[in-house]
């Protein structure tokens, strides 16, 4: 049997006037809230499309905060923000509807309802009501049972074919409160499935005080070093942390041969044990040859960010009897810097020489040894 086609839907297409603004773009924990969503369900494993339901003119927002991703512009509304984007996933078996205001997504709650679907028409988390439940606004009125009450979370699960179809018999005059509960207006049930306090959603400003807490409790500190030699060779460019310096000689080799930038990728690398620079860029492929090495860097950087990962700290040593890295450590604090979207204070960027011993004292080269410190998810939140 094939596997089924599955995509998932980030809907992003608010506003945030309870939150002050566009609280999908706004940040959390060194990125935007969006990408931690959106990084959970791209890479997990049996997710095959990530597609993002943004506003009008919420264009650039989205591309400072992912890059270049699949997407569509929502409605006024949840709903037609949810239609706009199911219409725009022909081929694909299941969905994933997703709010962009719940930035953390378990991988377990993933896997639950990706099971559900095998018996159901549609799933979705939820959590047990422990308060006590009450009427009233400005003074108390009756309790209500809480008994069989849950909270409902999203992600939420469907075969698309019957999510479409479930859309196509809403009245157009009314509003849902949830995709599943149009799913079960529309007769199919849907399962819960155990849901997670780390869903819980970011709706007023006080929410990312909560959020930034939550994060923190999940994340742990790794700190990895890297290490990159290139002879130095006349008639060659010298690209050190990104910067073209004026030298009698450059460094040789596939690449620019950046060996500061280089030495940044294998310890960013390292703190995610996903290899080193070699297995990712193959001096071996052509298409490497001569390439900038600022790309391998971001790459890293990347592949960090969908690990979950912050990058906190940057420290570089160069060591060479020449060029003089002073007048141009200004420069490659900011190159890599922005390379690496941090601030300029996170970088540190040192020189030595090694008085005159081994190959780079007799100027045959110049070596470079970094370490990158990140935070990482030490559990599943």
């Amino acid at each position: 049997m094939d596997c089924p086609k599955t995509a998932a839907l980030i809907v992003a297409a608010g506003q945030g006037t309870r939150a002050g603004g566009p609280k999908q773009f706004r940040d959390l924990g060194g990125r935007p809230l969006i990408a931690w969503s959106h990084a959970a369900l791209s890479t997990h494993p049996g997710i095959d499309t990530v597609l993002v339901a943004i506003g009008a003119g919420q264009e650039t927002m989205l591309v400072e905060a992912l890059g270049e991703v699949p997407f569509v512009i929502g409605g006024a509304t949840r709903r037609e923000s949810v239609r706009a984007g199911i219409a725009a996933l022909a081929g694909h078996d299941r969905v994933l509807v997703h709010d962009a205001a719940r930035p953390f997504v378990p991988v377990s709650v993933i896997d639950a309802l990706l099971t559900a679907l095998d018996e159901d028409a549609g799933a979705t988390p939820a959590l047990a009501v422990a308060d006590t439940l009450a009427r009233g606004i400005e003074v108390l009125g009756d309790t209500v049972p809480r008994d069989g009450m849950v909270r409902i979370q999203t992600p939420q699960a469907f075969r698309l074919a019957d999510l479409v179809a479930a859309h196509d018999a809403w009245p157009a005059d009314a509003e849902a409160t949830d995709d599943a509960q149009m799913l079960r207006a529309a007769g199919h049930t849907v399962a819960l499935v155990e849901g997670s306090p780390m869903l819980d959603k970011i709706t007023y400003p006080a929410d990312f005080a909560a959020a930034e807490a939550r994060l923190a409790s999940r994340l742990v500190s790794r700190t990895a070093t890297g290490f990159d030699v290139h002879r130095l060779e006349a008639g060659e460019e010298l690209w050190l942390g990104g910067v073209l310096i004026p030298h009698d000689k450059g460094l040789s080799g596939h690449s620019d041969a950046d060996v500061a930038l280089h030495a940044i990728t294998d310890a960013l690398l390292g703190t995610i044990a996903a290899g080193d620079i070699g297995q990712h860029f193959p001096p071996s492929d052509p298409q490497w040859k001569g390439a900038r090495s600022d790309q391998f860097l971001a790459h890293a950087a990347t592949l960090v960010a969908k690990a979950g990962g912050i990058i906190d700290f940057i420290d570089l040593t160069l060591m060479c009897e020449a060029p003089k890295i002073g007048p141009h450590r200004a420069a490659m604090r900011e190159r890599i810097a922005a390379i690496l979207q941090l601030p300029v204070a996170h970088v540190s960027v040192k020189a030595t020489t090694t008085e005159r011993l081994g190959f780079t004292g007799r100027g045959e080269g110049i070596a470079a040894q970094a370490s990158a410190t990140v935070r990482v998810p030490g559990q599943e939140p």
